[in-house]
């Protein structure tokens, strides 16, 4: 479903005129999934520079997302990604692991941000002033663009860990809750990506599969 409304500067240009200079937003990706990281985006973006097609990701295509995140890897001032692994949410659950992965986005930027814009979530742990907002992705620049940033990442690592580990189908549900996913699970029981702490992955009929956890951390400091 689209919607006619797209994110603006509304939210920048005021920080800008209160002086703050570099306004990262964040989003995250992968919290809902049974499988695989959950995987951020922090984008520190010019003053009004223009991506035509820029929207939350979720409203976009896998092509548009592409297109789109071409544009803002181009025209960003700054950029990084940071995830949080399976036995990590599993250790620290999914909310924390969330922060988590933003926090190390954060860090991973060049420069310290004077503000950051996040969708619906605060991060306790960094003294910088933030700034949440429900539905951020659809209202903000920033955001829509750390959103895409993090969603093409995570699809992208997913689709690698298909080729390694078939038997899931990684690459069709990106570790989401389908019905083949579930299917997958009952028969080879859950791989060493899958988060044993959600609903639907244990108990299953298979035992714990034998395989060995591939290197999920590297998307941390890795480009997309």
């Amino acid at each position: 479903m689209r919607t006619c409304s797209r994110p603006d500067w509304t939210r920048e240009l005021r920080l800008a005129r209160s002086g703050c200079g570099r306004v990262a937003g964040l989003d995250e990706v992968g919290r809902g999934s049974l499988a695989g990281p959950v995987v951020a985006a922090a984008v520190v973006l010019g003053r009004r520079v223009r991506l035509p097609g820029l929207n939350d990701s979720k409203l976009l295509t896998a092509e548009e997302r592409e297109t789109v995140l071409r544009l803002i890897l181009r025209k960003a001032v700054a950029w990084s990604i940071g995830s949080a692994d399976a036995e990590e949410i599993d250790r620290v659950n999914i909310l924390n692991a969330t922060r988590l992965a933003m926090s190390r986005a954060v860090d991973g930027l060049p420069e310290r941000p004077d503000h950051l814009l996040l969708d619906a979530i605060r991060l306790p742990g960094l003294a910088i002033p933030q700034t949440d907002i429900i539905g951020g992705d659809r209202l903000s620049v920033s955001i829509a663009a750390a959103s895409i940033v993090a969603k093409v990442a995570r699809d992208r690592l997913m689709g690698h860990f298909h080729h390694l580990y078939p038997e899931w189908g990684f690459a069709t549900h990106k570790g989401y809750g389908t019905t083949v996913h579930l299917s997958a699970i009952a028969t080879h029981g859950p791989s060493l990506l899958h988060r044993r702490t959600f609903r639907g992955v244990l108990p299953t009929a298979g035992g714990i599969s034998p395989l060995k956890s591939p290197a999920v951390t590297a998307v941390r400091t890795q480009g997309v």
